[in-house]
């Protein structure tokens, strides 16, 4: 039996060699351009998460001060509702010293009355301020999220250029990733 060997030219060895630099070459700058957006996309992702989680921290402490504010006002109504039962039993009374007691008791009703509104009028100030730090903290977690969800795109397609070996894709990509970029070196401004 005989049997045949093909040996392939220089030429043809030259030629497979020279499409395999080029693959490698395409993939190597492609892998090191999808590590740089995954370094970048993480650090953007943890800026992201730790504004979104003050955000939250602050609208919680703004509900905290809502419900001290609330139960500052439910105070105040107590005391509103005593002050005009003291005038009540006050207006009832024939003793004077019953009378005087009565009015006496309203007077310190009235007094503490006007320091809860103060109190509760300063927690629903305090709320409404911590709820805007809120919603101004959140605006630049938005704007980062949108950016990495365009470096995402990016490595995708990244990817799909080495799969593929369509050139044109890491147009696409680079495109992506500079748009993710941008969008996210906007949330800090």
């Amino acid at each position: 039996m005989e049997e045949e060997y093909e040996v392939p030219s220089p030429h043809e060895h030259a030629v497979e060699e020279a499409a395999e630099k080029k693959r490698d070459g395409l993939a190597q700058r492609v892998a090191l351009m999808t590590a740089i957006l995954s370094t970048i996309g993480a650090l953007i992702s943890y800026q992201s998460g730790a504004a979104q989680n003050e955000a939250m921290f602050l609208k919680n402490q703004s509900i905290l001060k809502q419900a001290e504010a609330s139960d500052q006002w439910a105070f105040y109504e107590s005391k509103s509702t005593k002050s005009h039962l003291d005038d009540v039993a006050a207006s009832l009374t024939d003793k004077p010293e019953m009378k005087s007691r009565f009015l006496t008791d309203r007077d310190k009703q009235e007094r503490q009355k006007m320091e809860i509104k103060m109190e509760a009028e300063k927690l629903q100030a305090e709320s409404r301020k911590l709820g805007e730090e809120s919603e101004a903290t959140l605006k630049p977690h938005e704007r980062m999220a949108l950016g990495m969800t365009f470096i995402q795109i990016a490595v995708a397609l990244a990817a799909i250029t080495v799969l593929t070996r369509r050139r044109w894709l890491i147009w696409g990509s680079l495109t992506s990733a500079g748009i993710g970029l941008v969008c996210s070196a906007i949330a800090f401004f």
